[in-house]
């Protein structure tokens, strides 16, 4: 981190001598042309002004010939060599102040395109300049004392003031605020927090006083996560961009022989050094570029981090999206909402031994049951030789016997007896997520759970449909009653339901089989190999999940589904944008060089001309740095504390 810290300085201490002596090299070649009036001879020439100009032209001309020769003796053949030709040319014909006008511009065009790339390596910059160098951490006897961030150690607890940065990723341990998490999330709106929330590293707390205790430091955060996803995008290239690489090896051979026919016909210097500096194709190299860094800029601004540049081309493609249903389409916070125990068995027995094996599992199940245990203060044996089935359930030895917690085919497969759950009364009520509780081979009862669906989802997936996206579909391991409701809440084009990871990864490669271009969506946690299997992943809520950072394609730090509609958009602005500069820069050659073999520009207006085309391309590019700002912000949603009474949650009663 340190040293991209000190490579951005010293390339922009390179990029401001640079324009300093292009300003000064400038200023001597303008010069020439005022002592060509202050001392005229008649003649239009005088030594004064020669050597004004031949000095100024040599400031400008070195460092064009100096990347020239640097390119030609490493074996890359690059295209800035004909404008190091041409002003070659040119100063060994005498016409310095030529040179020197021509050197300017483009000294001129590779400033502009330096302070471009800059403007981006500062954005990340940005990132690493939000985590505070210093820290408050607790000393054993409850003191504080003042450390550097990066001696922080997981384990830490630090006090972070009103007004401080979080200096790590971490739990609240103690007291509660607001937070303001846009710079990770892209979300406007400040967030709520209390103790055994998790807080991000970089994120500003705005009101009261917290104890941190930290979990993540330096690269592992989620804001040290967020800086290298950015930078692994810079390196990376669509397509686009290697198709100039691949002709740029034998363009500018093509364009010297071209030059060389026109001077051995016409013998005019002048028109082939304007050929030579027209030739030089600075907006077609920077096209593309230039529009992929500000579409990555408006993406991160929303809090979507796109790994891989490629991946900004597959979302313009896109024709099926799959879902998975919990955490994404619905919050993912599950509320205990109905107990139904067995014939005598206390409610209280069922949730205390439901809880003794699900506190293990990380599960939303599995925490909505224990939330419930422990707002009821049920005491939960321990239990040993925890086993979690992905999709099924999970079970665990307490007091001697197995217990297991799951869907009821899954426990039935293992031997269950549900006899005892025969009565009408224990019929599992439509939209409602159940689980059975067993215990030796006996069913307990059952834990009735209910999901809400996210509130913009719906319009996310109208947008979706606009869009031309018609296959939209629901997967999830979870009974078909619950996902039809869900389903026809989100009016999506097909649903399946009680399937397993396996049957996840089936269902997109028979979409793939079809000729569907597919995106999955998911929380990034049980999702991983069906993230992994589309030809887009993306993650949902991915801030602080390193399986999210690793599994998917892309990275949603928030939870707001109507972040896809929008990265579908930007996705196609961003070509449309890409094509707009590739036809600007290739109609720019095209007319220019008819215009200077029919002698109606020279050397001068070619090289003015040349910066021109290269300034229309990045401003034109730069546009895509707004893209989405149209967009309201984050429609809040109420956030449930461990001190939250859920909606339609139940005491620990029986219900018949």
């Amino acid at each position: 981190m340190a040293h991209d810290h000190l490579s951005v300085k010293s390339e922009t201490w390179r990029a401001t001598a640079k324009l300093v002596a292009t300003m000064l090299g400038g200023m001597l070649v303008l010069a020439s042309f005022v002592a060509n009036w202050v001392f005229a001879d008649g003649s239009g020439d005088n030594l004064q002004a020669k050597i004004l100009a031949a000095v100024g032209a040599l400031l400008l001309a070195i460092p064009l010939w100096w990347h020239a020769a640097h390119c030609l003796f490493s074996g890359h053949m690059h295209m800035d060599e004909l404008i190091a030709l041409a002003i070659l040319a040119a100063m060994c014909a005498g016409e310095f102040q030529e040179a020197g006008v021509v050197a300017f511009f483009l000294l001129i065009t590779n400033l502009i395109e330096t302070r471009t790339a800059l403007g981006a390596r500062a954005a990340i910059e940005g990132l690493v300049r939000l985590t505070p160098t210093r820290a408050r951490r607790l000393r054993d006897d409850g003191s504080e004392e003042e450390v550097e961030a990066h001696r922080l150690s997981p384990g830490d607890t630090v006090v972070v003031r009103p007004g401080d940065n979080v200096p790590a990723d971490g739990q609240i341990v103690n007291g509660a605020s607001t937070l303001n998490e846009a710079n990770i999330t892209g979300e406007s709106l400040p967030v709520e927090k209390s103790a055994g929330e998790e807080v991000f590293g970089g994120t500003n707390n705005v009101t009261g006083m917290l104890q941190v205790r930290v979990t993540k430091v330096g690269a592992d955060t989620t804001l040290g996560r967020v800086r290298e996803l950015i930078l692994d995008a810079e390196r990376t290239k669509i397509p686009l961009m290697r198709l100039i690489d691949q002709y740029a090896a034998w363009y500018t051979p093509v364009t010297l022989m071209i030059a060389g026919i026109v001077w051995f016909f016409t013998k005019d210097m002048d028109m082939t050094i304007g050929l030579l500096i027209i030739a030089c194709p600075c907006a077609l190299i920077l096209a593309t570029p230039t529009a992929i860094v500000a579409a990555l800029s408006a993406a991160a601004r929303l809090g979507v981090y796109i790994k891989d540049v490629t991946n900004i081309e597959w979302a313009r493609k896109l024709t099926a999206i799959v879902f998975d249903k919990t955490g994404t389409l619905t919050t993912g916070q599950l509320a205990v909402t109905r107990l139904n125990p067995a014939p005598g068995v206390d409610v209280a027995d069922l949730m205390r031994f439901a809880a003794s094996v699900e506190r293990y599992s990380t599960h939303p199940v599995a925490r909505a049951i224990t939330a419930v245990a422990d707002k009821a203060r049920v005491s939960m044996p321990t239990a040993s030789d925890v086993k979690e089935v992905s999709g099924r359930g999970v079970q665990g030895k307490v007091d001697g016997e197995i217990v297991m917690v799951g869907r009821r085919n899954w426990v039935a497969d293992n031997g269950a007896d549900l006899n005892a759950l025969s009565d009408e009364k224990y019929a599992e009520p439509e939209g409602l997520s159940t689980l059975y509780v067993v215990k030796g081979g006996k069913a307990l009862g059952w834990v009735g759970l209910e999901d809400r669906t996210r509130p913009e989802a719906r319009s996310a997936m109208d947008e979706l449909r606009k869009a031309g996206i018609r296959q939209l579909i629901m997967v999830t391991g979870d009974r078909w009653s619950v996902a039809r409701r869900v389903a026809k809440e989100m009016g999506c084009s097909d649903v399946q339901a009680e399937v397993l990871p396996q049957d996840k990864l089936a269902l997109v490669d028979a979409l793939k089989q079809k000729g569907h271009t597919v995106a999955v969506v998911g929380d990034g946690v049980n999702d991983a190999p069906a993230l992994k299997a589309g030809d887009l992943g993306i993650a949902m809520g991915a801030a602080g999940s390193d399986v999210a950072m690793n599994s998917a394609s892309v990275a949603l730090m928030s939870s707001d589904l109507r972040r896809l509609p929008f990265m579908v958009g930007l996705s196609r602005a961003t070509t449309r944008v890409i094509w707009q500069n590739l036809t600007l820069g290739a109609a720019f050659i095209l007319i220019a060089g008819f215009a200077i073999l029919r002698g109606w520009v020279g050397p001068m207006t070619a090289a003015f001309l040349h910066m021109l085309s290269s300034a229309v391309v990045i401003f034109n590019s730069a546009r895509m740095v707004r893209y989405g700002e149209e967009i309201a912000a984050h429609m809040p949603t109420p956030r449930l504390h461990a001190s939250d009474e859920p909606e339609g949650h139940v005491a620990l009663q029986a219900v018949a």
